[in-house]
C-alpha cells in the first residue's frame, strides 16, 4: 500500500469559538469547509463532516477543528493519542515572525531552539494542544 502523503487531521476542542479565532489569528489558514451559519437542512446534511466547526486548507492536506469536547477537559500529551502537531516553515525567519505575531497576541511560547537538523518553535492552542512549528538547518 503505497501512501502517498497525508490527508488530514482533525483536533477536539472544548470552544469552537475561542479555537477559530487563535487558529485564524495565529496561522491564518484559508477555511476549505464550515457550515454557514444561516445552512438549511440540505447544506448541513452535506456538510455533517464538519461536525459543527471547521475545516482549513493546509498545505498537503487538511486541518479540522470539532468541538466535541466537554467544557473544562485539557490535552495531555502523556494520554494515549496526539501527542503534538508539528507544521513545517521555511525558515527560522519564518519562526521569528511567528514568535512576535505569538508575543503580540500574548500566547505563550517557549523560546525557539536550535535541535540540529532545524529549528523548533513550541506552544499551545487555547485547550492546551502541543504545537510546534519546525523549520529545517540552514546552509
Amino acid at each position: 500500500m503505497p501512501i502517498t502523503g497525508y490527508s488530514h487531521v482533525r483536533l477536539t476542542v472544548t470552544d469552537i469559538a475561542r479555537s477559530r479565532a487563535f487558529y485564524d489569528e495565529v496561522f491564518g489558514f484559508d477555511v476549505a469547509f464550515e457550515v454557514p451559519a444561516d445552512a438549511d437542512a440540505a447544506t448541513r446534511e452535506k456538510l455533517w463532516f464538519v461536525f459543527d466547526g471547521v475545516i482549513y486548507q493546509v498545505p498537503g492536506g487538511l486541518l479540522g477543528l470539532r468541538p466535541t469536547a466537554p467544557a473544562g477537559d485539557r490535552f495531555d500529551e502523556n494520554r494515549v493519542g496526539l501527542d503534538h502537531l508539528s507544521l513545517g516553515v521555511d525558515s527560522r525567519a519564518d519562526l521569528d515572525a511567528v514568535v512576535a505575531k505569538l508575543d503580540a497576541l500574548g500566547v505563550a511560547h517557549e523560546p525557539v531552539k536550535d535541535i540540529g537538523m532545524g529549528f523548533l518553535l513550541e506552544f499551545r492552542d487555547p485547550d492546551g494542544i502541543a504545537l510546534e512549528l519546525m523549520a529545517p538547518a540552514e546552509g
